[in-house]
Order: C-alpha cells, then sequence, then structure tokens
C-alpha cells in the first residue's frame, strides 16, 4: 500500500471525504446591507458573505453579486450601513433577501423603520439591535461577486444589548447565523471559553 504525500493511507478510517470547491465556510453572518438607490429610496438586503476584514482602520467587507440592487447603490452613494440581523426578526431577514428593491419597498413591506446614518450616506434599520455605519473605502472585483470594503465610521446599538461592564453581550443581542450548507438560520449558544485565554493550558 503506497502512502499518499501528505503522510495519510487512502484507506485510513479519518480520511475526509471531498466535496469539492464550495462556497462551505461555519458559521457565516446574516448582515443586513442598508443603502440608497438614486431616488432616495431606503433599501435592504440580506448578506452572508461579508465579515470584519481590517484592525486599522476598522474595516467590515461585504460581498455582492451584481444583479443585486444593492450593489448599484453601494456604487452610486458611497456608503452603506451594516445591521446584524437578530432571532426576533427573522422573518423580516428572510425577506429582504429574497424580494429586489426594484420591485418592492421593503421597509413598507417588512414595518422596519429606515433611519438616515448621521455619518454615511445610507439608511439602516432601527429594530436590528447593532449597526455598522460605513464609507466605501475599495471595491475589489472577484468573479460572480464584488467584495465591497466600507471602514466603519461608527456603530451603534441598543442600550439592552450592553453587559454590565459596558461591553456588547452576543446573548443580548442574538444574532442570526446562517447555515452555508443547509441553509439554515441558527442561533448562539453559551460561553464556551474565553479567547486568548483557554489555549494557554497548552503552553509549556
Amino acid at each position: 500500500m503506497q502512502p499518499s504525500l501528505f503522510g495519510n493511507s487512502p484507506e485510513r478510517d479519518d480520511m475526509k471525504k471531498s466535496v469539492g470547491a464550495k462556497t462551505l465556510l461555519f458559521p457565516t453572518p446574516v448582515l443586513m446591507v442598508g443603502t440608497y438607490d438614486h431616488a432616495g429610496k431606503p433599501n435592504l438586503m440580506n448578506a452572508a458573505w461579508g465579515g470584519i476584514c481590517c484592525s486599522q482602520p476598522p474595516c467590515v467587507s461585504v460581498s455582492l453579486r451584481k444583479a443585486t440592487y444593492s450593489h448599484a447603490c453601494i456604487i452610486e452613494r458611497k456608503a452603506f450601513t451594516v445591521g446584524i440581523a437578530c432571532e426576533g426578526r427573522m422573518f423580516e431577514a428572510d425577506y429582504v433577501g429574497i424580494a429586489s428593491g426594484r420591485d418592492a419597498d421593503k421597509f413598507a413591506v417588512t414595518g422596519l423603520t429606515p433611519v438616515k446614518s448621521e455619518v454615511v450616506d445610507a439608511p439602516y434599520a432601527v429594530e436590528f439591535p447593532v449597526v455598522l455605519e460605513c464609507r466605501l473605502l475599495h471595491v475589489v472585483e472577484i468573479g460572480l461577486h464584488t467584495q465591497f470594503i466600507g471602514e466603519i465610521i461608527d456603530v451603534k446599538a441598543d442600550e439592552d444589548v450592553f453587559a454590565e461592564d459596558g461591553h456588547l453581550d452576543i446573548l443580548k443581542i442574538k444574532p442570526l447565523i446562517y447555515d452555508t450548507s443547509r441553509k439554515g438560520y441558527h442561533g448562539v449558544g453559551p460561553l464556551l471559553g474565553k479567547a486568548f485565554t483557554v489555549g494557554k493550558s497548552l503552553q509549556s
């Protein structure tokens, strides 16, 4: 029996099964991307391809298909907001990912309340507990998707999602997370351990 180039026998029981090149990452966020169109109509869309991409300056990225209505809005306005979808607004969050801003007023349909950002040219829905207000910094054409990198100008959050220590509490925010494999929404669980701490037990 010939060993593989990577030191594992192809007949070992612990070999992983290949599923090919797919967009599988666990978990991914459920982000509410807020924009204004050319006429000033507020729009909201659901995006899972995104996340923090730089610490200094603080930046977040979202990747959108050119076919989406929000794509052109971000290009034109040079700004967008990122709201954190929460368990209590799962139906609204899903709807804004199904409907197109070309055909529907998503705020009117969902009953969500648009608020104009004070620092960037974009709206957000007040009902989502945390929002990042972003100035467009870079546009990266990748393929089917365009990656928009936004500098985070401000973060706003509801008073009731702060912990006693003054930090945002993920268990109070109750963010939705997206399962890329089975296309479902999930919630977060309890704290398992403190980052940058639990691993110290393995240090010599």
